[in-house]
């Protein structure tokens, strides 16, 4: 299988589209802004590069092997970029990085393989499993790297391409990523998109694309699947969480305080599977509030780029009014802002890492998914009171149980809708296990061999017994 030069942003003609640094506020570079026929030529050269990718498996495992060894080598020119567009402190950019490199890797040494079927027949059953075709990912900013690694690195392993279409507030480090890979993998494999909308939905209801992989809003995951379903192209929808900590009348506070804060925190509170909500006994209420507003007064906001900093500014403006309005609307309501409460007074998008306490239960900042450094704490008289209130909005992405009693944790783990539930801990995911929502929060699964399914389809070959 011979590798192309191939530019995999298709060169930078027609318009562009500015950046931002969320930390000043202010555009430092600029993407280019894909036009429809650009799109038609991205598919139809995923198109053609998809017959020699998918007919030589050994090829296809070195190929992307060697992908991995060239993300590591440019981790130190990834990680920057990634931050300067993000925000997100370099420490966590380089850890993306080195998560991108390493599911390369874990999907590269995946192989279906091909199983026999004994179904009393005297036939021989076996079932292969065949690659769909071009898939389409639509990545958003939050891991702009790490989510797009986590659709394109099971899509080619299972011998399919890939078109991918980063956020347009994150498109400079996803394009250096194209580049990269470019020595590695055969032209039109893997083709970086940029562009505003409606760029993506009409990537999503494209008829040569025959897999859609989004991660975001529910709201705009209906939209791509509705335009998914005009061609019956598959769909994998990754929808977000507002994932709920129970907190056990058995907890140590101050042994779990550090962990239940950076589950909610990190990135800025920007993760889907963030702790956006924490459920404490009454009994222990006030001392789980201290606990975390004092971790959240002490803690370092600034440019992603200075060593001293742990959390970053909020990704782009619109997020952050999101932040400021919930946050407003959870005081307006009656809420207590125990530690922030605001945005800081500097240049870019800074929020003042936020823990509210007396809230009502209907409050937005409770019911939707806020995605910022805002936590809002509740407390509970029951568990049952408190199972029911984890379990009480329209996402089920992740949950987790705090306490000393393991095996009571765990019982109550097993009562809370969500694809992943954590004891002890939480938004911590191996490569090698399945990540999938209930209700709202998605459909499909990715992580795994479970991922790596998702990109195939089942092909059964029924062969006479020899007399």
């Amino acid at each position: 299988m011979a590798t192309g030069r191939s530019p995999r942003t298709l060169g930078d003609r027609g318009g562009h589209f500015t950046v931002v640094d969320p930390s000043t506020g202010e555009a430092f570079d600029e993407a280019p802004d894909r036009r429809p026929e650009e799109l038609d030529a991205a598919v139809d050269r995923a198109h053609a590069a998809w017959h020699g990718w998918r007919a030589d498996p050994v090829a296809r495992k070195a190929a992307l092997l060697a992908a991995a060894d060239a993300v590591d080598a440019a981790a130190a020119a990834l990680a920057p970029l990634l931050t300067r567009e993000q925000g997100k402190p370099l420490t966590e950019s380089h850890a993306e990085v080195a998560r991108t490199a390493a599911r390369l890797r874990y999907f590269a040494e995946l192989d279906p393989g091909t199983q026999p079927i004994a179904d009393g027949r005297p036939v021989h059953s076996r079932l292969r499993w065949r690659p769909i075709g071009p898939v389409a990912a639509i990545v958003p900013w939050n891991f702009p790297l790490q989510l797009a690694s986590a659709k394109f690195a099971p899509a080619l392993a299972a011998g399919n391409t890939i078109v991918l279409k980063p956020s347009p507030f994150t498109p400079l480090a996803t394009r250096m990523l194209g580049s990269v890979l470019t020595g590695a993998l055969p032209d039109g494999v893997l083709t970086i998109l940029t562009g505003r909308e409606p760029l993506g939905a009409r990537l999503a209801s494209h008829p040569g694309i025959r897999h859609v992989s989004f991660t975001g809003s529910a709201a705009t995951g209906r939209a791509v699947a509705a335009g998914a379903a005009a061609t019956l192209a598959r769909v994998t929808l990754e929808l977000g969480g507002n994932d709920a900590a129970v907190l056990l009348d058995d907890v140590d506070v101050e042994e779990i305080a550090d962990r239940l804060f950076w589950a909610a925190f990190r990135n800025c509170g920007q993760v889907c599977m963030a702790v956006k909500r924490v459920y404490a006994p009454a009994r222990l209420y006030p001392r789980v509030v201290d606990a975390l507003a004092h971790r959240a007064n002490t803690t370092a906001v600034g440019p992603g780029l200075d060593p001293a900093s742990r959390i970053g500014p909020v990704n782009n403006a619109p997020q952050l009014a999101r932040v400021e309005h919930h946050t407003a609307r959870a005081l307006a309501d009656g809420g207590r802002a125990v530690a922030g409460g605001h945005r800081l007074d500097r240049p870019g998008y800074f929020f003042a890492p936020t823990i509210l306490a007396d809230v009502p239960a209907d409050s937005p900042v409770v019911t939707e998914e806020q995605f910022g450094p805002v936590l809002p704490v509740l407390p509970y008289d029951s568990l049952d009171e408190a199972v029911r209130a984890a379990n009480g909005t329209g996402f089920g992405l992740g949950g987790s149980v705090w306490g000393t009693d393991l095996d009571r944790a765990a019982a109550v783990a097993d009562r809370l809708e969500c694809g992943t539930a954590w004891i002890n801990h939480h938004a911590e995911l191996s490569l090698a296990q399945p990540f999938a929502g209930a209700k709202d929060s998605g459909v499909g699964v990715a992580g795994g061999p479970w991922g790596l399914y998702g990109n195939l389809r089942p092909f059964v070959v029924h062969r006479p017994q020899e007399a």
